[in-house]
């Protein structure tokens, strides 16, 4: 079995309800649960939870996609990874059913059936037991990265790459929560799906798709490009119509 975690908590400090608040007329975790159903990967798509508003939502779905979490798991610090073996313990405590576990967070609303379908093809290819969702960074070189002290002085956390111009510089990535892949057998090995070096993958999804919404300013990018797909899909419609 391929089974697909979708964990959903129900608090949120920094936007209340953020998981059933409403993104352009859809509950924000709409957009994963239908892009997980639609990309014909998963046998089972779980959404674990520790809200009955997230499990309704869900349960409009399939009303056998929602566990319900342990209390111990419904905390900000509870790893998302933990959460994920969790489910896998209560749907396969035997672990001689379930094959590949991918971790799907509801705050990635813009990653789509076609981001899961291409990241499960390439983890297939690759010899790792693990792939985590990667984007590359934009105008804002990592390798040009600094911290700043107290007094203000500026520290480059890499300063040989201080002298050298962009395009000498190798691609920089960061991790994203939008589709993340492991071999079951390793989850329950490692906890975790960063596996050991050179264990994990890293396959990388387009900068917008791989959006993760944590505050308002991340919500409203969200929101802008969500809008712009609808109406370029309406123009595309539009266009075969005629």
């Amino acid at each position: 079995m391929i089974v697909g975690v979708i964990p959903a908590r129900g608090g949120s400090k920094r936007i209340p309800g953020k998981n059933w608040k409403e993104l352009l007329g859809k509950p924000l975790l709409g957009y994963t649960i239908e892009a997980a159903l639609e990309s014909g990967v998963f046998d089972r798509v779980i959404v674990s939870t520790d809200s009955e508003d997230v499990a309704r939502i869900a349960r409009n779905y399939a009303e056998d996609m929602v566990l319900m979490r342990d209390p111990a798991l419904a905390n900000d610090v509870a790893p998302s990874s933990v959460v994920a073996l969790n489910v896998v313990e209560q749907l396969d405590p035997e672990g001689s059913e379930i094959a590949h576990v991918a971790q799907l967070l509801p705050t990635c609303p813009l990653r789509d059936a076609a981001d899961i379908r291409g990241s499960f093809e390439f983890f297939r290819r690759q010899n790792a037991v693990a792939q985590i969702s990667v984007v590359r960074f934009g105008w804002l070189n990592a390798w040009w990265a600094m911290e700043r002290d107290s007094d203000n002085r500026i520290h480059p956390l890499f300063p040989e790459a201080m002298v050298k111009n962009s395009q000498d510089l190798p691609p920089a990535f960061s991790p994203c929560g939008a589709i993340w892949w492991a071999r079951t057998d390793a989850l329950r090995q490692y906890q975790t799906f960063y596996a050991p070096e050179p264990l994990c993958s890293g396959w990388e999804i387009d900068w917008k798709h791989g959006i993760d919404i944590d505050n308002v300013e991340d919500w409203e990018m969200a929101e802008y490009f969500l809008h712009r797909r609808e109406n370029d899909e309406r123009q595309t419609n539009r266009q075969a119509s005629i």
